[in-house]
């Protein structure tokens, strides 16, 4: 008994290290362009069966190259920004550093048909670290005082579905980033509506505009 458990954590530790090369095989893949699962597998160094037993479809891969930018590159970004002077500066630079971040994976957006529902999800894990800063900025007056926890997901895929595409540049981004973060300006905002909850979400919404 003691042999056998002994060897699980093994096998555990050894699956994880497979995701962990697919998911890595992922961003190679897909940051050089158009890619296929057959060719994450052969960067990862395995058969597409065991990719499959990994990642059964291609909204699975997707989903783990996003958690992957996220932990690895803008998490500390935003545990730099615990304390910053300027919270409402230090969110924006983080908006344009994750459409940075996406639109540098070419071909991650399109790889799977349903990109934007992964995106709200993982999003919307995301966005409770992000809510220490709005609520810093919103009590410095940077921020209105009647945007949620639950509008940061969906204001940063609005983003990323209209910014964070192919063919955007950084100037670009920036530029409409910056216009973005103008809407949540307190001087002079007009109170928002509520959200009414058969119209709240977005996966639809935004799935509708990309289909038009």
């Amino acid at each position: 008994m003691r042999a056998t458990e002994g060897r699980a954590p093994r096998r555990r530790v050894d699956a994880r290290s497979t995701a962990e090369r697919i998911t890595v095989a992922g961003r190679v893949v897909l940051g050089a362009g158009e890619g296929s699962l057959e060719q994450i597998a052969a960067e990862a160094g395995v058969g597409i069966a065991t990719l499959y037993r990994h990642f059964p479809n291609r909204e699975a891969i997707v989903r783990a190259v996003l958690e992957d930018i996220l932990e690895t590159d803008l998490l500390p970004l935003i545990e730099r920004a615990a304390d910053s002077p300027h919270p409402r500066q230090s969110l924006h630079g983080i908006a344009t550093r994750l459409l940075d971040l996406i639109a540098e994976e070419k071909g991650l957006v399109t790889f799977a048909s349903n990109f934007t529902d992964v995106a709200v999800d993982i999003l919307q894990r995301f966005s409770e670290s992000l809510h220490p800063l709005l609520l810093r900025a919103q009590e410095q007056g940077e921020v209105r005082r009647d945007l949620t926890q639950d509008d940061i997901p969906r204001f940063l895929v609005m983003a990323v579905a209209g910014l964070a595409i192919p063919g955007s540049t950084p100037a670009l981004r920036a530029r409409f980033t910056a216009l973005l973060f103008d809407s949540l300006n307190p001087a002079n905002a007009t109170p928002l509506p509520p959200v009414v909850p058969e119209e709240g979400d977005l996966r639809t919404a935004v799935g509708n505009i990309a289909r038009t």
